[in-house]
C-alpha cells in the first residue's frame, strides 16, 4: 500500500472527520512527505533558493543600507539613536523602574488591577462599581506574556548570532551588544506600554494587539490617519513574511541540522520527518491560542534558559581565574580593537547588529504578546516588558561571549575577524553555532547532545511564538474569521516542513531583513506616541502608591 493510500485511510476515520484542524494538517503532511523526502529530483527548496537569491540581495542591500555620508547603517540610527532618546525622556526608566518591574512580575501590584488600592474612587476620578474593570480584558498573566515574548527573542541568535559577532568583530563586539540591549530595555517599554492602550478586544474576550493597532488608533488620534494606515499594513505585511522565514523556516532548518548532524543521519528524507514531527508538535500548541502558547512557554522558557545559563555558569565558573581577562578583552577592544577587524566603527555596528536582531527592541514584534496581558495601566506591561532585552542580551548574550572568549583567550584556537563570521577550528571551518559547540565541547563532555536539546527547544519556542505574531498581523489584514485564523495556521505549518527538509539560505537571509525592516514602519509610530507613554506611566505609578509596603 502506498504512502498517500495509507494516509488517506487514515484521514477518512470518524476522529478526523470531528477535528477539522488535524484532517488539514494531516492532509498537508502526506501532500509533503512523497514530495520532499524522496524526490530524486531538484527540490523546490533550491529552485526557491536560486530564483529568490538576487531578490534576497537586493532586499538585504535595500535594508541595511548606509545613511548617507556615513558607513552606519540606517536602521541603526533608528534603532540606538530612539533607543537613547527613550532612555533620556523617560528618566532612566530601564534602571530606576528595574526592580519595579521584577514586583509587577511577583504579583507585588496586582491589587491594582481589581480596584481593590485606594479610596473611594479609583485612579483618575472614576467611581468604583461604575466603570468598566479593563482587568478582565485581557487572556495572560504578567509572567505569561513575559515568557511568550521571551521566547521569540531567546532563540538560536543567543548561540549562534553571538558567535557570529565575535568572530566578526572580536572581544570588543560583547561591550556595544550589552550597550545595546539595556537602551532596548526602554524602547522595549515604550511599544509595548503602547501595544496594551491601543490594543483591540473581541466578543469572545479575544485579544488583538501590537504595532498594526496603535500605529492605526494612535496616528489617528494624532490626526495622521492615513499615515496610520498605511504604517500598519506595512508592519502586518512584514510582520506575516518574518513569521513565515526567520521565525519558522529558519527554525526548524537549524533544529533539523542540529538533530541529523548528532545522530549521524542523512538524507533529506530524515530532515523531513524531524520537520513533521515538529510541526504536529506545533501544531497541538499553536491551535489553542495564545492561552496555550503562554501555558507551553511559561514552562519551557525558564526551563530553557536556565539550563543554557547553568551550563555557562559552569564553565565560567571552572575557569574563573580568566573571567577577569575576558571581561579586559570586552572593554579594551571595543574602542582599541585588533588590527584586521575594520576598526571602533566595524566593531560597534556588528555588536549593534546582532543585538537588535537578537532582542527585537524597536521591531515591535513583542508589543503583540505584551498585548493580550489582563491588566487595565498599560505601562504595568511596559514595564514587564523592560526585562525581555536585560534577560535575552545583557544575561544569555553576554554568558555566551565569555564562554567563546574564555575558550579561545587571545586567538588562541581561531583569529578575530573572520570572513562572513566563519573561522578555523582545528583546521575545520567553523561559524555560528559551530562555533559555540566547540567551545561547549572543551569543558562538557556531554555538551553534543546539550547543544542538540538547546537548539531544539530554542527553535520550538520561537516558531510558537512567532506564530501568534504572524497570525494577529495576518487577520488584522484578511480579517478575523475561523477560516483567517486556520489558513494562516495550515500555512505556517507548512513551511516547518519545507524549512526542515532543504536549504533555502536566500529566503534565510530575505527573512532575516525582513524582521529588522519591522523597525522602520515601528519607530515612525513610536516617536509619534511617545508622549502618551508618559501619561500612562504617570497614571500607574500614581496608582501602585497606594499600595501598602511590606
Amino acid at each position: 500500500m502506498s504512502l498517500n493510500a495509507i494516509g488517506n485511510s487514515f484521514l477518512n476515520t470518524s476522529f478526523m472527520k470531528k477535528n477539522y484542524f488535524f484532517y488539514s494538517l494531516l492532509t498537508l503532511v502526506f501532500t509533503l512527505l512523497p514530495r520532499t523526502a524522496f524526490s530524486q529530483e531538484k527540490g523546490i527548496d533550491e529552485r526557491i533558493n536560486e530564483a529568490f537569491t538576487p531578490i534576497a540581495d537586493w532586499w538585504g542591500a535595500v535594508i541595511l543600507h548606509n545613511f548617507p555620508g556615513t558607513e552606519i547603517p540606517t536602521i541603526i540610527f533608528l534603532l540606538v539613536g530612539g533607543a537613547g532618546f527613550f532612555t533620556l525622556y523617560f528618566g532612566f526608566v530601564n534602571i530606576r523602574r528595574f526592580s519595579t518591574a521584577i514586583n509587577i512580575v511577583r504579583g507585588k501590584y496586582d491589587a491594582v488591577d481589581h480596584h481593590n488600592a485606594g479610596s473611594d474612587l479609583a485612579v483618575d476620578g472614576d467611581i468604583k462599581k461604575t466603570i468598566k474593570d479593563e482587568s478582565e480584558e485581557g487572556e495572560v498573566s504578567h509572567f505569561q506574556a513575559l515568557a511568550t515574548a521571551v521566547s521569540g527573542t531567546v532563540g538560536n541568535g543567543n548561540i549562534a548570532g553571538v558567535a557570529l559577532a565575535i568572530a566578526v568583530g572580536g572581544p570588543g563586539a560583547t561591550f556595544w551588544m550589552i550597550l545595546c540591549g539595556i537602551l532596548g530595555m526602554s524602547t522595549k517599554f515604550v511599544e509595548c506600554t503602547l501595544g496594551v492602550k491601543y490594543r483591540d478586544v473581541g466578543p469572545d474576550g479575544t485579544v488583538y494587539g501590537g504595532p498594526m493597532y496603535y500605529l492605526t488608533k494612535g496616528l489617528q488620534e494624532r490626526g495622521f490617519p492615513r499615515l496610520g494606515k498605511f504604517l500598519a499594513f506595512v508592519f502586518a505585511f512584514l510582520c506575516i513574511g518574518a513569521s513565515f522565514g526567520g521565525g519558522n523556516a529558519a527554525q526548524s532548518n537549524q533544529a533539523a541540522m542540529q538533530l541529523v548532524t548528532s545522530f549521524g543521519m542523512t538524507g533529506g528524507s530524515a530532515r523531513t520527518i524531524i520537520g513533521i514531527i515538529m510541526m504536529v508538535l506545533v501544531g497541538i500548541i499553536i491551535i489553542g491560542g495564545i492561552k496555550r502558547i503562554a501555558s507551553v512557554t511559561e514552562k519551557v522558557v525558564p526551563f530553557m534558559a536556565l539550563m543554557y545559563i547553568l551550563a555557562c555558569v559552569y564553565i565560567i565558573g571552572t575557569n574563573f581565574s580568566f573571567v577577569d581577562d575576558a571581561f579586559g578583552m570586552i572593554f579594551s577592544q571595543a574602542f582599541n580593537p585588533q588590527a584586521g577587524l575594520g576598526g571602533l566603527l566595524g566593531v560597534l555596528i556588528t555588536g549593534f547588529r546582532r543585538a537588535a536582531f537578537s532582542n527585537e527592541a524597536g521591531a515591535g514584534s513583542a508589543s503583540i504578546a505584551h498585548s493580550a496581558v489582563k491588566t487595565k495601566y498599560a505601562a504595568s506591561e511596559g514595564l514587564v516588558a523592560l526585562l525581555e532585552p536585560f534577560i535575552d542580551t545583557v544575561v544569555i548574550c553576554t554568558m555566551t561571549a565569555l564562554v567563546i572568549i574564555i575558550f579561545n583567550g587571545d586567538s588562541t584556537v581561531f583569529n578575530y575577524g573572520g570572513f562572513n563570521g566563519v573561522v578555523m577550528i582545528d583546521g575545520v571551518p567553523a561559524e555560528g553555532a559551530a562555533i559555540t559547540a566547540a567551545a561547549f565541547s572543551k569543558y562538557i563532555s556531554f555538551s553534543g547532545p546539550f547543544l542538540t536539546i538547546a537548539v531544539v527547544l530554542f527553535a520550538i519556542s520561537t516558531m510558537i511564538s512567532w506564530s501568534y505574531y504572524g497570525l494577529q498581523s495576518w487577520m488584522f489584514i484578511f480579517g478575523k474569521s475561523k477560516w483567517s485564523d486556520l489558513t494562516y495556521k495550515l500555512l505556517f505549518l507548512a513551511f516547518i516542513v519545507i524549512g526542515a527538509a532543504g536549504d533555502m539560505s536566500a529566503v534565510w537571509t530575505f527573512s532575516d531583513a525582513m524582521i529588522l525592516a519591522l523597525v522602520f514602519p515601528n519607530m515612525i509610530g513610536l516617536f509619534f506616541l511617545f508622549p502618551r507613554v508618559k501619561d500612562e506611566l504617570q497614571r500607574y505609578l500614581s496608582a501602585i502608591k497606594s499600595i501598602p509596603s511590606e
